[in-house]
């Protein structure tokens, strides 16, 4: 199939057959990674946006990697540099962006629905990375991706999201995808951060570690989102690492042995989980890393497609 939207907003939009269709070029674009010499001409031509309201390492980096290697022009802008710091609004800004001409505007903003804004306003495409406690699609793929080249399959396997599920736009995008793909999914957690109805999403709900992390394929554990949590949520960290930390020994009490341990990062090691299961042979937080690139070339590839394939309809009917 033909990729045909405009933008990348949310996983909960996508059908399977454009979920896999994203995995699939992900996949096949991986080996670039792999050459002496990182770069193919596809987006030659092309100039990518990352427009970034809050920090990020991981996916800014790998959607400027992803840009740079399809041999796009790569533009970042961030908050603390910009005329966004002296007031501009989301949108004055993207509409001077959008004026000098981009091809794909890739924007994070601690407000659930930013990305979709600027979707309806800007003639080029949009894509997600993450917008508050909303969603974050390109995560999302990329665990997608790391689970299918490890298990070899998606459907049929059972996933255990473990942590902050109330405040994680990683376990939403997560939640849809899987659900699409055939996936039983177990979201665990304290019961002041599971968010409440969890179960009209289609998952499991589990308040022990234990008995989420029991018989799974895959173990995901997020990091507490302390910027987006009123206090009082959890009574400390150390109590929190307590019971809802990995370690070595809970991992090999109740899980089995061939599970897969995930995190989207950053870490907190000691909390989330120790640093003997983050660096351990069951992590592949590492491969997920290197998958970010992939998928976001896969991303930057589509979209930049379909929006010349429109460009080129439109010439062709004004006898261009």
């Amino acid at each position: 199939m033909a990729w045909k939207r405009k933008d990348l907003l949310t996983i909960r939009e996508l059908d399977p057959a454009e979920i896999t269709l994203l995995i699939d070029t992900a996949a096949s674009l991986r080996e670039i990674g792999t050459r002496e010499i990182k770069k193919v001409p596809t987006l030659r031509g092309k100039t990518i946006v990352n427009l970034f309201y809050e920090p990020s390492t991981r996916t800014r980096t790998s959607f400027e990697i992803a840009g740079k290697w399809l041999s796009a022009d790569v533009v970042n802008f961030s908050a603390s540099t910009s005329s966004i710091g002296k007031g501009e609004t989301l949108l004055d800004t993207a509409r001077n962006i959008e004026a000098m001409s981009p091809d794909v505007v890739v924007v994070r903003h601690s407000s659930s629905g930013a990305a979709e804004l600027l979707a309806r306003s800007l003639k080029c495409g949009v894509v997600n990375a993450g917008d508050g406690a909303h969603e974050h699609p390109t995560q999302a793929l990329l665990d997608l991706l790391t689970i299918r080249e490890r298990k070899g399959h998606l459907e049929g396997l059972h996933v255990a999201i473990v942590g902050d599920i109330a405040h994680s736009r990683v376990a939403r995008s997560n939640i849809y995808g899987m659900r699409k793909l055939g996936m039983t999914v177990t979201v665990a957690g304290p019961p002041t951060l599971i968010p409440p109805h969890a179960q009209e999403l289609g998952v499991k709900v589990s308040h022990r570690l234990e008995d989420a992390i029991r018989d799974v394929d895959v173990i995901m554990m997020l990091r507490l989102q302390q910027e987006r949590m009123s206090a009082g949520l959890i009574p400390s960290l150390r109590e929190y690492a307590r019971y809802w930390g990995l370690t070595l020994d809970k991992l090999h009490a109740s899980a089995r042995s061939d599970v897969l341990i995930m995190h989207p990062g950053p870490v907190n090691r000691g909390i989330e989980l120790s640093p003997e299961v983050a660096d351990g042979p069951y992590s592949v937080i590492l491969e997920q890393a290197a998958n970010g690139v992939a998928v976001r070339m896969a991303v930057l590839f589509l979209l930049a497609g379909a929006m010349a394939s429109q460009d080129g309809q439109a010439e062709r009917g004004h006898g261009l």
